[in-house]
């Protein structure tokens, strides 16, 4: 005669129950810690040391230079010089904050900045420009934010630095200010401007 197997304790059972519970709110609270703690611009980039996402972005229009109609961006002008790539929009505050940087940034030489709008208003990003200055040697429009999700970012403001072999060598995240520019982003852009070009470049 086979004996009966013994009853399932309840606080077993509510164990077993509250097990996944437990481990989704031990997941949550990791990544919510890896998120909010420390410098946001330190959050590394998958696309570090690679090429840069392909770009093939229409010009401003109506925005000019000293004169001349601003071009677009296309992924043909990110070789064989140091390109620093700022993602901004005229909605965002941050970008306000940190474009009198930018403008300090487009005097220094050595380099190229161009600017990506960022799911603008086309008049609004010109205004924005008129009024705080245009530091962008080139502004790509990125209507969709299709472009952005290519380069991974999180959210405007962004500054990437690209070396001269076409490749992401750097990534700010947030708005820059001046120890930001001091002590990170201007460091990175000499680094880059110190690499060799690349063969044929």
């Amino acid at each position: 005669m086979s004996a009966e197997p013994a009853p399932e304790r309840p606080g077993r059972r509510r164990l077993l129950v509250l097990l996944p519970l437990i481990a989704f709110i031990a997941l949550a609270a990791l990544f919510y810690g890896r998120l909010f703690s420390g410098d946001p611009a330190r959050i590394p980039s998958a696309l570090i040391g690679r090429e840069a996402p392909a770009l093939d972005l229409a010009a401003l229009e109506g925005l000019s230079r000293d004169g001349a109609p601003v071009p677009g961006l296309a992924s043909t002008e990110l070789k064989g010089g140091v390109t620093v790539l700022n993602v901004f929009a005229s909605w965002c505050v941050p970008c306000r904050d940190e474009h009198p940087f930018l403008v300090d940034l487009s005097k220094m030489p050595g380099f190229r900045l161009v600017g990506l709008n960022y799911k603008d208003d086309a008049g609004n990003a010109r205004r924005f420009l008129g009024r705080f200055g245009n530091p962008y040697a080139a502004v790509g429009v990125d209507p969709n934010g299709r472009a952005a999700i290519d380069w991974g970012v999180y959210g405007v403001p962004e500054t990437f630095v690209v070396g001269k072999d076409g490749r992401i060598a750097y990534k700010f995240i947030g708005p820059l200010d001046a120890e930001g520019v001091k002590q990170r982003l201007l460091p990175e852009i000499q680094k880059a401007m110190a690499a060799s070009a690349p063969a044929g470049g």
